[in-house]
């Protein structure tokens, strides 16, 4: 019975602070608040470019450079095994 007693209480205290009207900002937002209040950030456009980033190559490349590493690893692997003597 006292189990369910504190799980009561618990899911009771959940419901009161949920429904608190005024919650407290965490730390960050109250970090950031007093900074930007110093020092606003600028604009920043939306989905901008990270800065010193140049452009995008396709997609494709990065594959073949990942699949023409394997298959280099896979033929100097074998190449290895072929040659060891038993």
């Amino acid at each position: 019975m006292g189990q369910q007693q504190d799980d009561e209480d618990r899911e009771f205290d959940l419901k009161w602070a949920d429904g608190a009207e005024h919650k407290e900002p965490s730390a960050r937002a109250r970090m950031l608040a007093a900074r930007w209040k110093e020092n606003p950030p600028g604009p920043v456009p939306f989905r901008g470019e990270p800065e010193g980033v140049g452009p995008r190559r396709s997609s494709w490349i990065s594959t073949v450079v990942v699949l023409g590493s394997v298959a280099a690893v896979i033929v100097l692997l074998g190449y290895v095994n072929f040659r060891a003597p038993y």
